[in-house]
C-alpha cells in the first residue's frame, strides 16, 4: 500500500514496505565495507560504523535527492591514511571537520553546478572504473590472517567461501522471478545466513573482521594544538578529501538522476555532505560521501525516497547498540556475492556496445578515466584528467573550424567574413587568413558568424590591426556582439582599442 511520506519531500509518494526492506539491505552491505575501510586506514572499527551512521542519517534527511546513500566511503578514507600514519587519529578528525567546512562553502557558493562540465565519456569511465574496483575489492574476502600474515584461503575453506558466494549470486539473479516482495539482495543474505546456521557451516563471518558492539557516537573535540602549524598539516588533507567526496558524490547524484529520470539538487548535497563530515569530526566518525555501490543496491531494491536511507542509518546504530551479536554471525560470502552483483550492475555495458561508434578521443578519455580509477583509486584525479583531456580535444576541434570568406566590394574595400569562434586555440589560423601586403586601403572584418571569446583573441585581433596600421591601411570590425564589445572595452587598459557605433552595426577601428 502506497502512502505519502512528507519528510522534506511533500509530493513524494512512498511504499513503506519497499523503503524499509531496501534500507535493511543497504545496512547489511554497508557494515562490512565500513569496517574494512576503517581497518585498512588503521582506525578503530567502530569509527567506521559511526561514520556510516552519521553520514547516512544526515544526508538521507537533508541531502540533494532521495535514493542517494552516503556512508564511510573508501575513496575519502584512502586520502586520510597518510595523515593517520604520520600524526594520528586526532588530526584525522580535524581534517574531516575541515573537509566538511569546505564542502559547505562549495554548496553555499552554488559551485555544485560545475559537475555539468563532466562529459559523458568521463562518466562512463568513472562508473566502469568504480565497478571494476568494487568487483576486485571482493577478492579481499577470500583472504585470512594466519600467524599474523594475510594469506589466501585454500582447500575446504576456499571451496566453502566460493560456493556460498556463488549461491548468493544465483539467488540475487533468480529471486525476482519468484517474488519481488522482498529485495533480492536481502533475501539472498537471509537464505545463505540461515543455511550456514542450520548446517553449522564453518566459514568467514563479520566477526572475523572486527567487533561491532558499542555505544552512541561520543562527542569529542579533536585533541591537537590550535595553531597555524596544525592548520598547515590538516589543510591539504581536508581539501583533497572534500574534493574527492564532492566529485564522487555529485557524479553519483547525476547517475541516480539518469536512472530515476528525476533531478537532484547538487548544491544541497554539498551542504548536507559537509554538515555530516563536520559532525563526523566531532563525533569520532571516519567521514565519507555518497557510495555508488550502496546507492545502486538501494535503487535495485525499489527505493525512490529518503526513508530507506534513514532506515539504513538507524539500522546501523541499532546494530551497534544491541544487534551486534547476531550481525557478527553473518557469512561474509553472502555479502561478497551481493557486492559482486552490484559491481556487475554498476558497469555501463552500453558503453561497450557503442565503443566502435564513439569518436576515438571519447574512447581514449573513457579508457583513461577507467584505468586511473582502477589502478590509482583516485576518483577526483581520474575525473579531473578526463575533463582536461575532453576540454583540450574540444578546443582543438574548434580551433580547426576558424575560416574566412573573402571578397572586394564595389568601393574597393576587402571583406573578411569570419566563421567559427576566435579564441586561444584558433588565433594562429585566424592570423594566417590575412594578406596585409596585397590588401587594399580599407579592410572590413565581419564577425557576424563569429565571436571574440578570450584575451588571446583580443590580442590576435590587435596584432592584425597593427600590421595593417603600419602599412597605412584602415581596419573596421563589423557585427560585433554586445558581449564582444564589452570584452574589447575591458581590454582598453592593455591594448589600444576604439569602438564606434553606426546605425546598422557595431564597428571597431584601430587607429
Amino acid at each position: 500500500m502506497k502512502n505519502t511520506f512528507s519528510l522534506f519531500d511533500f509530493s513524494q509518494k512512498v511504499n513503506y514496505k519497499t523503503e524499509i526492506l531496501a534500507g535493511l539491505t543497504v545496512a547489511m552491505t554497508m557494515i562490512p565495507e565500513s569496517l574494512s575501510f576503517a581497518i585498512l586506514a588503521g582506525f578503530p572499527p567502530l569509527v567506521g560504523l559511526y561514520g556510516a551512521f552519521i553520514m547516512g542519517i544526515v544526508t538521507a534527511i537533508f541531502g540533494g535527492r532521495p535514493g542517494l546513500i552516503s556512508g564511510g566511503a573508501g575513496a575519502t578514507v584512502i586520502v586520510l591514511i597518510a595523515l593517520m600514519k604520520s600524526h594520528g587519529i586526532e588530526y584525522v578528525f580535524g581534517a574531516i571537520a575541515l573537509a566538511g567546512v569546505i564542502q559547505i562553502a562549495v554548496g553555499l557558493l552554488k559551485l555544485g553546478k560545475f559537475i555539468r562540465l563532466v562529459p559523458q565519456p568521463v562518466m562512463f569511465g568513472f562508473v566502469n572504473g568504480l565497478a571494476i574496483v568494487i568487483f576486485m575489492s571482493q577478492f579481499e574476502q577470500f583472504k585470512t590472517i594466519i600467524k599474523g600474515e594475510i594469506q589466501w584461503l585454500s582447500g575446504t575453506p576456499l571451496l566453502i567461501m566460493a560456493g556460498l558466494t556463488a549461491l548468493t549470486i544465483v539467488l540475487v539473479k533468480t529471486f525476482p522471478k519468484i517474488t519481488k516482495v522482498i529485495p533480492a539482495s536481502l533475501a539472498a543474505i537471509i537464505i545463505v545466513f540461515a543455511l550456514v546456521m542450520f548446517l553449522n557451516i564453518d566459514t568467514k563471518q563479520v566477526k572475523d573482521i572486527a567487533s561491532i558492539s558499542g555505544s552512541l557516537p561520543p562527542f569529542h573535540i579533536p585533541d591537537f594544538p590550535l595553531n597555524w602549524e596544525t592548520f598547515q598539516i590538516i589543510f591539504p588533507f581536508g581539501v583533497i578529501m572534500a574534493a574527492v567526496g564532492l566529485t564522487e558524490g555529485l557524479l553519483t547524484l547525476n547517475l541516480v538522476d539518469e536512472i530515476t529520470g528525476t533531478k537532484g539538487n547538487s548544491n544541497r548535497e554539498c551542504i548536507a555532505q559537509g554538515s555530516a563530515n563536520i559532525l563526523n569530526g566531532f563525533f569520532t566518525g571516519m567521514g565519507g560521501c555518497p557510495m555508488i555501490a550502496q546507492t545502486l543496491v538501494n535503487l535495485s531494491a525499489g527505493s525512490r525516497a529518503r526513508l530507506s536511507g534513514i532506515v539504513a542509518a538507524l539500522t546501523i546504530l541499532i546494530i551497534i547498540l544491541v544487534g551486534a551479536p547476531v550481525i557478527e554471525l553473518l557469512p561474509m560470502a553472502a555479502l561478497t556475492g551481493v557486492m559482486i552483483m552490484v559491481a556487475i550492475g554498476t558497469f555501463e555495458w552500453a558503453s561497450l556496445k557503442i565503443f566502435k561508434r564513439m569518436p576515438k578521443s571519447d574512447v581514449f578519455v573513457m579508457l583513461a578515466v577507467t584505468l586511473i580509477t582502477v589502478f590509482l583509486h583516485n576518483l577526483a584525479l581520474a575525473v579531473l584528467i578526463g575533463v582536461i583531456i575532453s576540454a583540450l580535444v574540444f578546443a582543438w576541434d574548434n580551433a580547426k573550424r576558424i575560416r574566412a570568406r573573402k571578397f572586394i566590394d564595389e568601393n574597393g574595400a576587402k571583406h573578411y567574413e569570419i566563421f567559427g569562434p576566435l579564441f586561444f586555440g584558433s588565433v594562429t589560423g585566424f592570423a594566417e587568413k590575412f594578406d596585409v601586403q596585397d590588401d587594399p586601403q580599407t579592410i572590413i572584418i565581419d564577425f557576424g558568424e563569429s565571436r571574440i571569446v578570450d584575451m588571446s583573441a583580443i590580442e590576435a585581433l590587435n596584432a592584425v590591426t597593427k600590421r595593417y596600421h603600419k602599412s597605412g591601411k584602415t581596419v573596421y570590425l563589423r557585427h560585433l556582439s554586445p558581449d564582444c564589445i564589452a570584452l574589447l572595452k575591458n581590454a582598453e587598459a592593455i591594448i589600444e582599442v576604439n569602438i564606434i557605433t553606426d546605425p546598422s552595426y557595431k564597428v571597431f577601428e584601430n587607429k
